[in-house]
């Protein structure tokens, strides 16, 4: 279990620097971030979109996950945080470092391996990138990219305890769509940082769970 303690530990104090560096930055450094973040996660999201082995599953995934979210309303309950700690970016900066950090083909093997083998070299080295990352985003969102440490620790920490019962999920016939699935969601959050569609991408967040759901029902026939 040190591995995602690690990791949350590397999130939370690249965003003090982050959040203590916000307060000197002008206005134009600032907004030339939010399009070097912007730009950068749009293709970030290509790049594993890319990668998905039937799109249908992607679509099917966020369809579900989406109507899902929007009944549970995932994205409202997060802006109510926000809302009630002052923090008007809370709800952007929390789903955006959460989805940035957890979905991806690093976090589940490099849990996955942790667990099972007790080498933790793949999640040292996302502790240092998530690090570095979260020093941009919450200079841009603050403290909503903080607490998204819990969610690096929850997530990640489960899949350490139950590496031996989720090791299937490295299989290229579940990673690939999970991770193209979690693609399409950076990819709305990199439309929502360039403040080009606000899509709600925190209620499409059960589709995390419904991808290798229809992967496995797929597999078959």
């Amino acid at each position: 279990m040190l591995t995602p303690v690690v990791n949350a530990i590397a999130i939370v104090i690249g965003s003090l620097i982050g959040m203590i560096l916000k307060k000197g930055f002008p206005e134009n450094i600032r907004k030339i971030l939010f399009f070097a973040v912007g730009l950068s996660t749009i293709g970030m999201a290509i790049n594993m979109i890319i990668k998905a082995n039937n799109f249908l599953i992607v679509l099917g995934s966020m369809a579900i996950g989406g109507i899902i979210g929007e009944l549970i309303n995932i994205e409202g309950k997060l802006k109510k945080i926000g809302d009630s700690i002052k923090e008007g970016d809370f709800s952007t900066g929390f789903v955006a470092s959460s989805i940035l950090f957890l979905v991806g083909p690093l976090t589940i093997i490099g849990s996955i391996t942790a667990g099972l083998t007790k080498d933790g070299s793949l999640i040292y080295m996302k502790s240092l990138l998530d690090g570095i990352s979260s020093i941009v985003l919450s200079s841009i969102y603050g403290l909503g990219v903080m607490l998204s440490a819990i969610s690096v620790l929850l997530v990640q920490g489960t899949i350490v305890l139950l590496s031996s019962k989720l090791s299937f999920l490295t299989n290229p016939l579940y990673l690939n769509d999970l991770v193209a699935v979690g693609g399409v969601m950076v990819l709305g959050i990199g439309l929502k940082i360039l403040d080009i569609k606000d899509t709600k991408v925190g209620n499409f967040l059960p589709a995390l769970f419904i991808s290798p759901i229809l992967s496995f029902l797929t597999s078959l026939f």
